[in-house]
C-alpha cells in the first residue's frame, strides 16, 4: 500500500509537468526521474544515480518488480531537492541557489579575489605548499623542535601558551592611568564632540539635514549606551524631556546613521599617535558577547545552556588591533558565530583593510577557512581541540611516517575542479556586498544535504585549514599574535559590562529594532570612551616621559584604552553651559 502512495500516476503527471534542473553530478538522477515520468515499464533501472556504498542496492537486487526501484529514486529525489543539486526554474523555495551569484564576469572583474580563475594553477600552488609545510614539521617532530609541543606515537600534544608580559608593565599601566584626569561622561562625550563631530552623522530621515539639538542627540546617544531608555535618562538629565528625547530618537536613529558615526569615531582613534602604538589598523579579532534579555516581545531571544537558564541575545563584534569596535552585529544566542565573521569584514569600510583575523574556537569553519583565504584575508583562530583536528591531503598515502597519525583524509581534488565557476562566483558575491555573506553561508547550511558548493567549500577549507596548522604548530610568534588580538577583544566585553548599568545590565527592548539599536548605541558609547583615553593616555605618556620614566614601545604596547574608574558614569547627566 505504501507503493500506491509513493508513486501512483499523480506523482508520474507531477513529474512530467515539473520543470526540473539539476547539477551534473544529479543528472544520472534526472534520467531515472524521467524514467519514472513517462511510466515505461520496458525501459531500463539504471542505478548509477546511487553510491556505491548505498544499502539500496542490496534492497534493489533482491526486488523483482519495479516499484522498490521508483521509490529509491524518489527518495534521492527529495534528498537532491533538500541539498540544492536538483531545483525547479522560477520557483521561490526551490529555486537555483546559484541564480543568487554574480555573473562569472563580474566574479572575474572582483579585485579582492586572491584565486586564479584556473582551478589547477590554484591546486598546483596548494600541493607545493602542503607538501613543504609537512616535510618542515616533520623534521621539527624528529629533531623535538615544534615549539611548544611534540608528536608522540602519532599523536599530537600541545603546551599552554605562557604570557609575556614583562614585570614592569602593570606599573607602567597604574601610573599612566593615574594620570588621566577624572571625568563625568557628559563631559567626554561634548569633548569629543567637539573634536570630531559624531553627531552630525544622525541626519532627519526626511530632510537629511543633520541633526542641530547636540546635547539632545548626545542625551539619545547615552540612554542606549548605559541602557538606561528614553523614559530614565529624561528623568536624569538637565536639559529634555521624555517627548523631546523620543522625538529626536524616532527622527534622526537610524542603522546608517549609528554606522557613519562609529565610523567617525573609528577613523579619528585611529588617527591619534597613541593608536599607532598598539597596530596599524591592519589585523582585527572578532567574538561573541552575551547579554541576557526579556522573554517577552517578538524579538527573539533563545537559551544558550553555555550562559546559564535564562534567554538572551549575543553581540558580536570586530576588534582592530588599536582597540576601535568598528564593526559590530545582533545574533541569537545559539547560533554558530563563524559565518558572522564576514559580515564585519566585507560589509565595513574598516573590515576591508584588515589583513589579518583573529576568532576563538566558535568562529571557524571549513567553509569560513576556504572563504577568506580565497578573499586574501589571513585567517587566524585559536583552535581549544586543536590536537583532535585531523590533516587533509591530496596524497595521504606519501605523508612522512612521524605525521600518519594526524591524517583524517585525502581532499576531493575533481570536486573542486568541478565547481571551481561558482566557486569564483559564490566569493565575488560575498565580497560585491550583494547579500550578508552570513546569509549565503546560512543557506548552504539550511540544505538538510550538503549542496554541492557547499562540499565544494568545504574541501577548499580542509585544505586551507590544514595549511594553517601545519604553520601554527611551527609558529609561536603566529600564536601570540593571536592571543593578543583575542585578548583586546575579550577585554571590550568588561568595559561594555561596566557600561550597561541601566535595567540590571538586561536588555528588555521587545523588539529586534529596539535590541539593535542598544546594542549599537553600547558600541558607539565604548568607542568614544576608547577615543577619549587614547588621546589622553598619549598626553599621560608624554608627561612620563619628561618625568624621564621609561615608556619604550615594547611597554606601551601592553596597555589599553578600556579603563573606566576615572569616568564618572552614574548619578545625573548635567550639560555644562548648555
Amino acid at each position: 500500500s505504501s507503493f500506491r502512495i509513493v508513486a501512483p500516476h499523480k506523482v508520474r503527471q507531477s513529474l512530467r509537468a515539473l520543470d526540473i534542473q539539476a547539477t551534473p553530478v544529479a543528472e544520472p538522477l534526472l534520467v531515472a526521474a524521467d524514467i519514472v515520468a513517462g511510466a515505461d515499464t520496458t525501459a531500463g533501472r539504471p542505478v548509477t544515480f546511487l553510491s556505491r556504498t548505498s544499502k539500496w542496492h542490496r534492497h534493489l537486487n533482491d526486488d523483482d518488480g519495479h516499484r522498490l526501484w521508483e521509490v529509491a529514486v524518489l527518495c534521492h529525489l527529495r534528498d537532491a531537492f533538500r541539498a540544492g543539486d536538483m531545483w525547479l526554474a522560477h520557483s521561490r523555495r526551490y529555486g537555483d541557489l546559484k541564480d543568487a551569484l554574480v555573473p562569472a564576469e563580474v566574479a572575474r572583474a572582483t579585485p579582492r579575489l586572491a584565486m586564479p580563475y584556473e582551478p589547477e594553477i590554484w591546486l598546483a600552488d596548494r600541493k607545493a605548499r602542503l607538501a613543504d609545510g609537512l616535510q618542515r614539521l616533520a623534521r621539527a617532530a624528529r629533531a623535538g623542535a615544534i615549539p611548544g609541543g611534540s608528536i608522540e606515537n602519532g599523536a599530537l600534544k600541545i603546551d599552554r601558551l605562557t604570557a609575556a608580559v614583562p614585570e614592569e608593565a602593570d606599573a607602567m599601566v597604574l601610573d599612566l592611568y593615574s594620570r588621566l584626569p577624572e571625568i563625568g561622561i557628559t563631559d567626554l562625550l561634548l569633548e569629543v564632540d567637539d573634536e570630531i563631530g559624531f553627531t552630525e552623522a544622525f541626519t532627519h530621515l526626511r530632510t537629511g539635514v543633520p541633526c542641530k539639538d547636540r546635547v539632545g542627540m548626545l542625551n539619545v546617544i547615552l540612554a542606549e549606551g548605559l541602557n538606561l531608555g528614553l523614559s530614565k535618562m529624561a528623568g536624569a538629565t538637565n536639559t529634555h524631556d521624555y517627548f523631546q528625547l523620543s522625538r529626536l530618537s524616532r527622527w534622526h536613529v537610524e542603522s546608517d546613521a549609528m554606522a557613519r558615526a562609529l565610523a567617525m569615531v573609528i577613523e579619528g582613534q585611529s588617527a591619534l599617535p597613541m593608536a599607532r602604538i598598539w597596530g596599524a589598523g591592519q589585523t582585527a579579532s572578532s567574538d561573541g558577547q552575551f547579554f541576557p534579555a526579556t522573554r517577552q516581545g517578538e524579538a527573539m531571544n533563545l537559551i544558550n545552556a553555555k550562559y546559564g537558564h535564562e534567554p538572551g541575545l549575543k553581540a558580536y563584534t570586530h576588534v582592530s588591533d588599536q582597540f576601535g569596535p568598528f564593526a559590530t552585529q545582533n545574533i541569537p544566542a545559539t547560533v554558530n558565530e563563524a559565518p558572522y565573521i564576514l559580515d564585519g569584514l566585507l560589509m565595513n569600510e574598516t573590515g576591508k583593510r584588515i589583513k589579518e583575523q583573529y576568532a576563538d574556537t566558535g568562529g571557524f569553519t571549513d567553509h569560513i577557512f576556504a572563504v577568506t583565504a580565497l578573499l586574501s584575508y589571513r585567517f587566524i583562530p585559536r583552535i581549544r581541540d586543536l590536537p583532535s583536528k585531523r590533516l587533509y591531503l591530496f596524497d595521504p598515502a606519501a605523508a612522512p611516517n612521524e605525521l600518519r597519525g594526524l591524517i583524517g583524509g585525502k581532499i576531493r581534488e575533481k570536486l573542486i575542479v568541478e565547481n571551481w565557476p561558482d566557486v569564483l562566483r559564490a566569493v565575488a558575491t560575498m565580497a560585491a556586498g550583494v547579500m550578508p555573506p552570513s546569509q549565503l553561508l546560512r543557506k548552504f547550511a539550511a540544505y538538510p544535504r550538503q549542496h554541492e558548493l557547499a562540499q565544494t567549500l568545504r574541501e577548499i577549507g580542509r585544505i586551507e585549514r590544514t595549511l594553517f596548522i601545519l604553520e601554527w604548530l611551527l609558529d609561536a610568534d603566529m600564536q601570540r599574535r593571536a592571543q593578543i588580538g583575542l585578548n583586546k577583544g575579550e577585554a571590550h566585553h568588561a568595559l561594555k559590562n561596566a557600561l550597561r548599568i541601566g535595567r540590571q545590565g538586561e536588555i528588555r527592548d521587545r523588539t529586534a529594532e529596539g535590541q539593535h539599536y542598544r546594542m549599537a548605541g553600547l558600541n558607539l558609547l565604548a568607542a568614544i570612551i576608547i577615543y577619549w583615553n587614547t588621546k589622553h593616555l598619549g598626553y599621560a605618556v608624554n608627561a612620563r616621559e619628561r618625568d624621564g620614566l621609561d615608556c619604550s614601545p615594547e611597554l606601551l604596547a601592553h596597555i589599553s584604552p578600556l579603563g573606566w574608574a576615572h569616568i564618572l558614569l552614574t548619578g545625573e547627566y548635567r550639560w555644562k553651559n548648555q
